[in-house]
């Protein structure tokens, strides 16, 4: 990845325009660039701010495509930050759709799981499933504590989800 400060200006002052074809052919476009540092959260913002749906599926369509190792920090640190749950669910879904190895990084994603609502912990679920093979033991049996002493309400709909969490960590 690269840090180019004039690219990162160039993306905010395209995604500040007002024509949605425009801001979608261009983010389309952003596939096949060399990826640059900022980029993530420019566009983590824009789909976090905006209700129109051409961009967003441009958008999805750029982050579910992403296939360079050294965006995911980025994608990780935006996982975490404050937008809609629709915003968060995105991020995550893009994780296992990318093929990215994201089990560095399994621990945020438990914590995403446990605090976020179900469709967003079923996305997590989903990218944490596919690191398994890469956790040690001691990994898988920490996330298990973490998840095991995490409150949960009597009533949470995600009961069966961290049952099924539980289980996939626990297979050898």
């Amino acid at each position: 990845m690269i840090i180019s400060e004039k690219k990162v200006n160039e993306l905010s002052s395209l995604l500040s325009g007002d024509s949605s074809i425009l801001i979608s052919e261009a983010i389309k476009l952003l596939r096949d660039a060399e990826p640059f540092k900022g980029a993530i959260g420019l566009l983590a913002n824009y789909y976090d701010k905006t209700n129109d749906d051409l961009i967003r599926k441009a958008i999805e369509g750029f982050m579910n495509d992403i296939k360079d190792q050294s965006v995911i920090n980025e994608v990780i640190t935006e996982i975490k930050k404050p937008f809609r749950p629709a915003t968060i669910s995105m991020l995550v879904s893009s994780c296992w759709q990318s093929g990215l190895d994201y089990s560095e990084y399994s621990s945020d994603l438990t914590d995403v799981f446990l605090q976020s609502d179900y469709v967003t912990a079923l996305e997590c679920l989903t990218v944490i499933e596919e690191s398994v093979p890469e956790l040690s033991h001691a990994k898988r049996d920490e996330l298990i504590k973490y998840i095991e002493e995490f409150p949960v309400q009597t009533a949470d709909e995600k009961r069966g989800l961290t049952s099924e969490l539980i289980a996939i960590l626990k297979l050898e």
